[in-house]
């Protein structure tokens, strides 16, 4: 054991606490029959946590970890580390990239060579820990190989070693048992239309995916292929922007019943959506598959990647997660980081209770609101019309017959109020 966390014991659940502890999030609680730590499925990411220095766009590392630098010995005391952190929180997921693990090499070989090292710790440390893998991920995006995108990167050799990293990324996944493997294009875009070719890169894209699909299926991986949408940042545009465009995307490559999509709070703002709407997106459209939880500061044009404390913003997400039936194979990854003046190792524990206890009166709101069905009511009352014969009927019509039962007055309709703000105060009832 590391003297990291100061001998930090295991939190408990325990309202009444003085220092740190769970006043909401108990794991054994039954919500609708099951297990909250079942429902919420909580995931810790190794990049936020353990690899990012405490910089922004304007200023550098402000962190201070014993584990930085590019050596495996400062990789190994960093799963040490991580995996004491898994059991302070007793969290049941944990996330990576490949980068976050193991230091890059000169070559891709080397590269190779110190992940495998590093999945070998992980194999080794899971079989006396309850934290298993969530999902793993290949980091395409931070290295200068990858500023013009990896899959639709113009130059065939970044396609090659984007396609191997991927390859030896899924493979550790499955090796771990891992219930996901998440594909994030953070610049599978453009910044300007004037030096490319949209449809070949599009294309490329999918090319890319499908393979990555016909792999899994080559392995006998069981777990989930997900794509997290990403709009906006760090290029002009991408091709994932939001949930729509990407189950469009899946469609045109016939992939929509082999992938789903991990779905990000701070990318659904910064999509011009709320949370809830992509969720629901997911779920009509059958995609729903795992979330990753933080929140953006409304006052900042980008993404901050801040630990989720908005409780009714995080009771309208779990609300249409259960409708959705629940999260499955996915789960709760908390895609957030401290602020770079947090410093201590006690920030880290105590930024992951809060946001967990957050999700958990999260949960419990949403649970309320669908048992007791005010919202559900509503809506069905809204769209009642609609379960006549004759409404049923205009939807397998055509426009001379629907407008036939309009003229002469037939029909002659007046509006009827939405009621939005009756709802919403619903909705402030539980939360």
């Amino acid at each position: 054991m590391s003297d990291f966390f100061q001998g930090t014991a295991p939190l408990k659940y325990d309202p009444e606490a003085e220092g740190l502890a769970f006043r909401h999030y108990n794991p054994d609680e039954l919500v609708q029959g099951k297990r909250m730590e079942d429902h919420l499925r909580f995931a810790v990411a190794y990049w936020h946590s353990f690899a990012w220095p405490g910089g922004d766009p304007f200023g550098g590392q402000t962190f201070d970890r014993p584990w930085w630098g590019e050596t495996m010995e400062g990789a190994r005391l960093k799963a040490e580390i991580a995996f004491e952190m898994f059991e302070i929180l007793g969290v049941p997921f944990f996330c990576w990239h490949d980068a976050d693990i193991r230091p890059e090499g000169a070559t891709f070989d080397e590269s190779k060579r110190n992940f495998d090292e590093i999945i070998a710790l992980f194999e080794e440390k899971m079989e006396s820990s309850k934290t298993r893998l969530l999902w793993g991920t290949a980091n395409l995006f931070s290295h200068r190989r990858f500023m013009s995108g990896a899959a639709t990167n113009p130059d065939p050799d970044v396609f090659a070693w984007s396609a191997a990293t991927v390859k030896n990324c899924l493979d550790a996944t499955h090796r771990l048992n891992g219930e996901n493997y998440v594909l994030w294009g953070g610049r599978e875009g453009y910044e300007t239309l004037l030096n490319t070719d949209l449809g070949q890169e599009m294309d490329h894209m999918g090319r890319f995916l499908s393979m990555v699909v016909e792999y899994k299926h080559k392995i006998g991986f069981k777990g989930q292929i997900l794509i997290e949408p990403k709009p906006q940042e760090p290029t002009k545009h991408q091709y994932d922007y939001d949930v729509a465009t990407v189950y469009g995307f899946l469609q045109r490559f016939g992939l929509e019943k082999e992938v789903k999509v991990n779905i990000e709070q701070g990318h659904a703002i910064l999509a011009g959506h709320s949370f809830e709407h992509e969720l629901a997106m997911a779920r009509e459209l059958g995609i729903l598959g795992s979330i990753d939880m933080n929140r953006n500061d409304y006052q900042s044009g980008w993404d901050t990647d801040q630990f989720p404390n908005n409780v009714p913003e995080v009771a309208l997400a779990y609300y249409e997660i259960l409708k959705a039936g629940g999260l499955q194979k996915g789960g709760t990854n908390f895609d957030a980081k401290l602020r770079r003046q947090s410093l201590d190792p006690s920030d880290l524990i105590a930024a992951h209770a809060g946001a967990m206890d957050v999700c958990a009166r999260g949960l419990k709101a949403a649970a309320r609101m669908l048992e007791d069905g005010a919202l559900e009511t509503a809506r069905r009352a809204r769209y009642a019309g609609w379960e006549t014969p004759e409404a049923q009927a205009m939807l397998t019509s055509d426009l001379d017959t629907i407008a036939r039962r309009v003229a002469g007055g037939g029909i002659n309709p007046e509006p009827r109020s939405g009621q939005q703000e009756k709802l919403e105060n619903i909705v402030n009832r539980y939360v």
